[in-house]
């Protein structure tokens, strides 16, 4: 038997040349949060800087919470400051035995110092704030701070540059009232732009306001207020008496008022709001719901008052509580007969608006920013309590328990018509192969990274854009027509209209429960319709279509608006392009020659007949080249296929917006009353916005 050879030595390099000690590097204090703010607020981008707003109140609210405020004041200050005040029991100040500083600067320097980990010994039995890093890392991300704490008869200051004190906390005088008063400056060399939206501020404090009952928010905006405001003397810049906007809210329903709030354009299919306040096992569970004529579906869950846009366990919880509630109370009452198939989630969610609110001592959030909820018994105490409660709904109130079954099996059976006429549509496809439209001009790129689908508006702009596109990477599809308002079409209605099947059929997704993004044929999805009225209805139904059916497509960063030019301006030879009616005033100028806007045919007329004129005067010359002319798109059909190239379709350069979803709900709401039957309420928006429309008409 032949001898084994010997196992081949494997050698490791233990070379360590430039890699010591002095290469670790240590953060201490809050170096973490400014090296990488993105772990603590989730982005520099706007969601981020407001989100030091919202830390910020959070610990107000949570004072409100535990029954020690009743009165919290937001105002927006010049020089881009936030003020946050609240009538709370004011944040400790004396020496800290651990850090050998007041409780206040290690709050305020120090990560995951606070006083919501050791549960009602601590001072707060539920709070929002649970990782001890959100008013420090406001701290951190703001050039200047200044914390004013009343409290044990005294008035304290401090204040601190970029998370770091300045001095010592300051007793200043005596005082009688009992409260917090913080004020930050947030930092421009970490947000990009530092521009706060008073609807977002208002549309957050507003919801805060129904889940916590009996507080009152006031929200105030003075930023640009020309005077002196001086808070010398004054604790609430509302007792100035300012003449700027502001905003107050105080709600004694709760989640009651929400669910009357959000459904305000809507048409109830019931009158009673269900609702059920009730606390299991510690976790306190609050549920307001009703159903409104609507095929979509609102759910609105916060976990200690923290808005969680993912949903979470509770969601998970009410979800199945639901569908199996109403299945079993259909079968007990013969409502659903034993041959037919039960509910599923779609179908009870179908017209449902719910608000949610669960509040737990110890609690579990994924990530800082605390969009989900993961504490697992959230989950049961909310299938629990609303098993019971719900059920109890539908056995006292008769009358709206079969309208809310009426819409359950209303749901149903438009979900087997829609997967009907989905399957017919994919038997179809899958006979031609799959075919795509035949007013697609595909493009020859099979990688989805680098191909675009322009959507136009006409055969005139698709004749346009099929020439002056970039054959390997620009796709081409033409609408005829205005598309169908999908607000409140069903799917096998919406299958019947060739536009949006064509279109689904291009994008390669599929639709509804078949929806897989992995397929979408094309990473820039471009809507490029006429600047006129009819144009941005178009647009509109899109952006309709694109939200309720495709929304991950919005979310994942694919969808764009064209912005093509108003004008072309011609001085000469030389071409301009004007968007807006501000950049052809800078072109051409208010002093000189201009020929009206007409077609550029008329005007290139008139300019040859006039060099042929006999001109010899310096002043003739002079006035030649001043002499513009000015074409006004009114539709980029009327674009030859060069100039749709050089000015909306060339990467180089063309001008793009992309759309975004900076606040679902608010989306949703929008999309609703533009596109919904409740006509007064359309007609109550337009009326309110009229002023900030700028249409040619």
């Amino acid at each position: 038997m032949p001898a084994k050879k010997p196992a081949k030595k494997t050698t490791v390099s233990k070379k360590t040349t430039g890699y010591g000690a002095e290469q670790i590097t240590v953060l201490e204090g809050l170096d973490p949060v400014r090296k990488r703010p993105g772990m603590y607020i989730g982005t520099t981008g706007p969601d981020g800087l407001h989100h030091l707003i919202w830390e910020v109140f959070d610990n107000s609210r949570d004072e409100a919470m535990g029954g020690y405020a009743n009165d919290i004041e937001v105002a927006l200050l010049p020089q881009n400051r936030i003020r946050v005040l609240d009538n709370g029991r004011g944040i400790p100040v004396d020496i800290h035995k651990q850090t050998k500083v007041s409780a206040l600067e290690t709050i305020m320097t120090t990560l995951h110092a606070g006083g919501k980990f050791g549960g009602e010994s601590s001072g707060y039995k539920v709070s929002g704030g649970l990782h001890g890093v959100g008013v420090s890392v406001v701290n951190a991300l703001s050039v200047y701070t200044k914390a004013e704490i009343h409290r044990d008869g005294g008035y304290y200051i401090q204040e601190y540059v970029r998370g770091k004190a300045k001095a010592k906390v300051k007793k200043v005088r005596a005082s009688d009232f009992t409260g917090t008063i913080m004020t930050f400056e947030a930092d421009e060399e970490i947000f990009k732009e530092i521009k706060y939206e008073w609807n977002k501020i208002v549309a957050h404090l507003r919801n805060q306001a129904y889940l916590v009952k009996g507080t009152r928010i006031t929200i105030i905006d003075a930023r640009e207020y020309e005077g002196e405001i001086d808070l010398e003397d004054t604790l609430f810049v509302r007792d100035l008496g300012l003449a700027v906007p502001s905003q107050t809210f105080y709600f004694e329903g709760g989640l009651k008022s929400l669910i009357s709030f959000s459904n305000n354009s809507q048409k109830p299919i019931h009158k009673t709001i269900f609702y059920v306040e009730k606390e299991v096992d510690g976790v306190a569970v609050e549920i307001a719901l009703q159903y409104v004529d609507d095929i979509s579906s609102r759910i609105m869950a916060f976990a200690n008052n923290i808005y969680n846009v993912e949903g979470g366990t509770h969601v998970t919880g009410f979800k199945t509580s639901l569908t199996r509630t109403l299945n079993n109370y259909g079968r007990k009452n013969g409502m659903v007969k034993e041959s037919e198939e039960n509910f599923t989630g779609d179908d009870v969610l179908e017209g449902l608006t719910v608000a949610l609110s669960v509040k737990l001592p110890e609690i579990q959030f994924e990530g800082q920013t605390k969009s989900k909820l993961g504490s697992v018994e959230a989950r049961g105490a909310v299938e629990t309590v609303f098993s019971e409660a719900f059920n109890d709904f539908l056995e006292t109130h008769p009358d709206e328990a079969r309208s809310i079954m009426g819409k359950a099996m209303l749901a149903l059976k438009a979900r087997k018509a829609a997967k009907a006429a989905k399957d017919s549509v994919l038997r179809k496809g899958a006979l031609e192969g799959m075919t795509l439209p035949g007013k697609l001009a595909d493009c020859q790129s099979k990688d989805a990274s680098e191909s675009e689908l322009f959507i136009v508006e006409g055969d005139s702009a698709g004749g346009s854009g099929k020439q002056g596109r970039d054959r390997r990477t620009q796709a081409v599809l033409p609408l005829r027509g205005k598309i169908l308002n999908v607000e409140r079409a069903r799917l096998d209605k919406m299958l019947a209209s060739n536009e949006i099947k064509n279109l689904i059929i291009a994008l390669g997704t599929a639709i509804g429960d078949l929806f897989d993004l992995s397929k979408l044929r094309y990473h820039k999805i471009i809507i490029a319709t006429d600047a006129d009225v009819d144009g941005a209805h178009i647009r509109t139904l899109l952006l309709t279509l694109f939200y309720r059916h495709f929304k991950p497509v919005i979310e994942g960063g694919f969808l764009y608006i064209a912005q093509p030019p108003l004008f072309k301006i011609k001085k000469g030879k030389q071409v301009f392009y004007a968007y807006t009616e501000e950049e052809k005033v800078a072109i051409v100028g208010k002093d000189n020659d201009v020929s009206d806007e007409t077609s550029l045919e008329e005007s290139d007329e008139e300019n040859t007949e006039n060099e042929n004129e006999d001109a010899d005067t310096d002043d003739t010359k002079k006035a030649k080249t001043q002499k513009f002319s000015i074409q006004r798109y009114k539709g980029l059909g009327e674009m030859n296929p060069e100039e749709l190239k050089e000015t909306t379709m060339d990467p180089e350069k063309r001008v793009l917006k992309q759309v975004t979803i900076d606040d679902a709900q608010e989306a949703d709401k929008v999309f609703d009353v533009l596109m919904g039957t409740d006509v007064p309420s359309r007609k109550s928006f337009i009326q309110s916005n009229a002023k900030s429309a700028n249409l040619d008409v």
